[in-house]
């Protein structure tokens, strides 16, 4: 299964891939989709979308997974990442993919241990869950980490259903 992560942002969004083979899992490919903050709003999510749906084209996923927004103390800058996370959420959707949504303790949870992990230790324990793996960027890097933490999700889902006697 191929398994697309993003992490969305205005300024830069990452997106990450990977193949999940059982409890295998392999780097496909990594990214980042930069806007240009001169350009007005609505040209960057437009530049947004194409990108994302060119990626998608390319790389071909199976699902995708999303990191939620947190919110900050400047309420315009948490608005436009949420109506950059919409974009992302659309991109997906309108591929025609099941989209999985994670809190970032979560992602942090499942990648390094510990919900508080800081952006060094995820990057470090993704090159180690991926062997090779180039990153093009923290964000990238952001990204696999979502993508990792949805293998994770759906593995334990098909082993629960095994486990209950229900079918996939």
């Amino acid at each position: 299964m191929i398994l697309l992560g993003l992490d969305p942002g205005l300024g830069t969004t990452g997106w990450g891939v990977i193949a999940a083979e059982g409890n295998r899992l392999r780097h496909v490919g990594n990214g980042q989709i930069k806007t240009e903050p001169s350009m007005p709003l609505p040209r960057r999510l437009t530049y947004l979308h194409a990108a994302l749906a060119e990626m998608i084209r390319v790389e071909r996923p199976d699902g995708a997974a999303v990191e939620e927004v947190l919110g900050n103390s400047n309420a315009q800058s948490t608005l436009k990442l949420g109506q950059a996370r919409g974009i992302v959420l659309l991109s997906a959707a309108q591929a025609g993919l099941i989209v999985g949504e994670y809190h970032p303790s979560i992602v942090k949870k499942a990648v390094v241990g510990t919900g508080g992990a800081d952006k060094k230790q995820i990057q470090a324990m993704v090159g180690h869950l991926l062997p090779g793996v180039k990153l093009t960027g923290p964000d990238a890097a952001d990204a696999l980490a979502v993508a990792i933490t949805h293998a994770h999700h759906l593995a334990s889902a098909r082993a629960q259903m095994r486990r209950t006697g229900i079918s996939a």
